[in-house]
């Protein structure tokens, strides 16, 4: 697929590989705060190693975002911001980052997939990204969210 296709073709091509999809076209998103981890996170979803993503309900609620619910679709970006992928969320739980599953840590698909690497780098990465940068707890309320590859293109 040519890289600078609009959100509404992409989700044309996607209905038409995928038919069940709706006509309504779903949020469009890149994970990570950063377009290098758009990328990387991206790639790691198109392999099939990323089956799992987590965010803190601090950036949730700051965003203005609602919790996702299984069955939800979203429209995966690149780091340049084109539409590449269809996820759908099929399991969502909200637990204190102290309990985050070493499941949940694997499913994420980065570095060596452990507990340990999951909860270093999250925690790198909310000091650095997370609303209030710098703010960070074991008990700050983590989202982890489960899906499902729809479409990549």
């Amino acid at each position: 697929m040519e890289k600078g296709v609009g959100i509404e073709d992409f989700w044309l091509q996607a209905r038409t590989a995928v038919p069940m999809l709706p006509s309504e076209v779903p949020e469009a998103w890149a994970f990570g705060a950063t377009s290098e981890h758009a990328d990387e996170l991206l790639a790691l979803v198109i392999a099939g190693k990323k089956t799992g993503t987590a965010s803190s309900m601090l950036d949730v609620e700051a965003e203005g975002d609602s919790v996702p619910e299984p069955g939800d679709l979203s429209i995966i970006l690149d780091g340049s911001g084109h539409p590449r992928a269809v996820i759908e969320t099929t399991a969502v739980e909200c637990v204190p980052f102290s309990a985050v599953s070493a499941e949940h840590a694997f499913s994420e698909g980065e570095g060596d997939r452990t507990l340990a690497h999951w909860r270093s780098s999250h925690e790198a990465f909310w000091r650095e990204y997370g609303q209030g940068a710098g703010v960070f707890s074991e008990d700050m309320l983590i989202v982890c969210e489960r899906f499902e590859l729809m479409f990549a293109a």
